[in-house]
């Protein structure tokens, strides 16, 4: 099993972007709880309610990582309280391939059990 490390991202991308996504989907406890929440909001824009019931997570849990997300700018929202929709930003549009090739590698090290 190799293990994954920054180094080992070999998409093509802004040092700091992959940076950023190693630490916030990899270097931090809460990284595949993210993984989940963005690879979600990739294919649903939702608010912080549907995510928790869609992703069988607590609505505070969802709220902390929504906000860890957002301070990063990762996520992008439209609307007020209630009716915000989040949907992933042009940051990680643009980022999208360090993205992807960190789930594959976690996925092969690991198994995707985390992902459901």
């Amino acid at each position: 099993m190799q293990t994954l490390t920054i180094r080992s991202i070999e998409a093509k991308s802004h040092p700091e972007t992959k940076s950023l996504f190693w630490h916030l989907f990899v270097g931090t406890k809460g990284g595949q709880t993210r993984v989940r929440i963005i690879s979600q909001l990739r294919n649903i824009p939702s608010n912080k309610n549907q995510l928790a019931k869609d992703l069988g997570m607590d609505y505070k849990g969802v709220e902390h990582h929504m906000k860890t997300l957002e301070n990063n700018n990762l996520v992008s929202k439209i609307g007020s309280k209630y009716g915000v929709t989040y949907f992933v930003s042009s940051l990680f549009e643009e980022g999208q391939e360090v993205f992807d090739e960190i789930v594959a590698k976690l996925i092969k090290n690991g198994g995707d059990e985390w992902l459901r």
